[in-house]
């Protein structure tokens, strides 16, 4: 009985490594996204759950390429360091594709085409673009490519936030004369508080958002593109643009 016993022990644990062995084929993923840049990552104040462009574009990239991912919120700064220093797999997260930023890690494919622009209050006329702005006081958000241009502008006073969300505030508050941030992120800003805020101007840079790999990772990259490929065939980016920018709220 006692040999049995321990060959059934024997023959069972043998299954459970040849199943947990079959089961084995997806790729596992960290993704860093930091979820206070909504319409792309924010956190849903019901369900706290990340919620966003982003997350249904990475998440539909996964299915299709067979990858599990586990999506950590993490503030901008740590996440630029953490993708450096291959601490995360990947990032999405509105993310510019820069020069500076490919010598730290790799970038996928683009799949959104946006560029900065300037938001104001709405009873502003003085400012009616980025010329418009020398000697003003900006708001943008810290190392973001918002904040760049907003430093290069002559005689301007540059307050970056750890947060955009609280850079929108202040302006709405009198704090700062305007804020430089991606085109999409202002429209939803604007949409949300449309008797309060405006843009001025037109998107005055040519910006593309890519998804961010650790420079390790060459087989993720592959994976990544080819996922990304396939979703964008099917007319996913025109969906989640519709869903996520053109008719939020």
């Amino acid at each position: 009985m006692k040999r049995l016993t321990f060959s059934l022990i024997v023959l069972v644990t043998l299954l459970s490594l040849v199943l947990s062995g079959c089961g084995g084929g997806k790729t596992k993923v960290t993704v860093a996204m930091d979820a206070t840049w909504p319409p792309f990552e924010v956190v849903n104040e019901t369900s706290k759950e990340i919620e966003g462009f982003d997350v249904d574009l990475i998440k539909a990239i996964a299915a299709k390429e067979g990858i599990e991912i586990e999506i950590k919120n993490v503030t901008w700064d740590p996440l630029l360091a953490g993708m450096a220093t291959c601490q995360y797999d990947i990032a999405i997260s509105a993310m510019t594709i820069t020069e500076d930023r490919k010598k730290q890690f790799n970038f996928s494919d683009p799949y959104f085409a946006a560029g900065q622009v300037v938001a104001v209050r709405i009873d502003e006329t003085a400012i009616t673009g980025k010329d418009a702005l020398v000697g003003k006081t900006i708001g943008t958000q810290l190392e973001t490519t918002g904040d760049i241009e907003a430093k290069k502008i002559d005689g301007a006073t540059v307050k970056a936030y750890d947060d955009i969300g609280l850079a929108f505030q202040d302006l709405m508050n009198g704090q700062v004369d305007a804020v430089i941030a991606d085109n999409p992120l202002a429209i939803k800003y604007v949409k949300q508080n449309a008797d309060k805020l405006k843009t001025a101007g037109d998107v005055f840079t040519d910006e593309y958002y890519g998804i961010a790999v650790c420079k390790d990772k060459k087989d993720l990259l592959d994976k990544l593109n080819k996922g990304l490929a396939a979703v964008k065939s099917e007319g996913l980016i025109d969906k989640l643009v519709e869903k996520w920018i053109v008719g939020s709220k």
